[in-house]
């Protein structure tokens, strides 16, 4: 099997000879361990949305600068009949930071809406086809459905959690007209992305329990969860959730979603969830991991006696992906991740029976 059949395998209820290990391509550098590591079977995750936006009636222009440091900014204003929105992003050392989002003041709400509203998509089918025939077996393309409306506000670039919070209490209204258009525009996504040639996709992620709470998690994610895979599921595709922080307030509200996997979810000791108790509380989920960050900085054989623990949390290892979805210490990366399919190799070898009855049921 290659690397993208492994993946494949797992999310559609089978299981490969051993537990697939994934790594989004951003967290890769093009070497020899990571040549090795796909040979031995690493599935590189790529991640693109097959559909292109613009707004025709938004005029957006740019003014870049660069500190003393080096460190990139970048000034992008977005001019429209209904005002004017800006955002400054600093780039550095690879990585890029908003660090002013587009709503200021609450003079903002009419320019927000219709810079919402204004927001049009079309197929980009052909390159997400390209970029699948150029990986080959060795990756797996991901889509996207961007961030869930209410998420959207509170960790995307137009609110923020800060403000999103003090608007939340003092002009919720105001913050649910916005909601209420990003659900619009969701609809309007959701179709195109379905019937395009991708095998799965995410909806959103980054949600996080302590702003949320059950409560608003299942009046303003859940319902569109559940929305776009039912028309997921009626093209023949899946459709996941990025839960990577603290899920532990809203495991029985996950649970009751219908998306297919969970991914990124990272088991304890870096969240407030075991592996165990996710696949208690999801059964009929595939589990695609992050492994615990923290554990990188160990020595390489606590590593790979990690991973085995992980694993042998489980009655079974089927349903469960191993992947690495944030950042690696630059130092560590290589011999992490070799000890993570260390790991992944020798479990396979002490559990053979359960490897094979899973197989046989298939």
């Amino acid at each position: 099997m290659t690397p993208r059949e492994r993946v494949l395998a797992v999310l559609h209820g089978e299981l490969p000879p051993v537990v697939p290990f994934t790594m989004y391509g951003n967290k890769l550098q093009q070497c020899r361990a990571e040549r090795e590591m796909r040979n031995r079977g690493m599935c590189i995750l790529d991640r693109r949305t097959p559909v292109k936006t613009h707004r025709p009636n938004v005029h957006r222009t740019e003014e870049a600068w660069y500190d003393d440091a080096g460190n990139r900014f970048t000034r992008t204003r977005f001019e429209s009949p209904a005002g004017v929105l800006t955002t400054l992003h600093e780039r550095f050392e690879g990585l890029s930071w908003c660090r002013e989002k587009l709503f200021k003041t609450p003079d903002d709400y009419k320019a927000l809406r219709f810079f919402i509203e204004d927001e049009q998509y079309e197929e980009d089918y052909a390159e997400f086809v390209r970029a699948e025939r150029a990986f080959g077996g060795d990756a797996i393309v991901r889509a996207g459905l961007k961030l869930e409306p209410l998420q959207a506000l509170i960790s995307g670039e137009l609110m923020g959690i800060e403000t999103f919070c003090i608007e939340w209490m003092d002009r919720r209204d105001e913050v649910l007209a916005l909601y209420e258009a990003l659900v619009e525009q969701r609809r309007r996504l959701y179709p195109l992305v379905a019937e395009s040639p991708a095998t799965h996709a995410n909806y959103g992620g980054n949600v996080m329990p302590e702003i949320t709470g059950p409560r608003d998690f299942e009046r303003y994610y859940l319902p569109h969860y559940n929305e776009a895979a039912e028309i997921f599921h009626e093209h023949g595709k899946l459709l996941g959730g990025h839960f990577d922080a603290n899920c532990g307030p809203l495991a029985a509200s996950i649970a009751k979603t219908d998306l297919d996997y969970i991914e990124a979810f990272t088991p304890a000791p870096d969240t407030d969830m075991t592996l165990a108790e996710a696949r208690a509380a999801w059964p009929d989920k595939t589990l695609w991991l992050n492994f615990p960050s923290s554990l990188h900085l160990r020595p390489d054989e606590d590593v790979e006696e990690a991973t085995v623990g992980l694993l042998n949390e489980l009655e079974s290892p089927a349903g469960v992906i191993m992947g690495i979805t944030e950042d690696v210490p630059e130092d560590r990366w290589r011999q992490s991740c070799t000890a993570i399919m260390d790991g992944l190799d020798r479990h396979a070898a002490e559990n053979p029976g359960a490897y094979r009855e899973r197989g046989r049921a298939n």
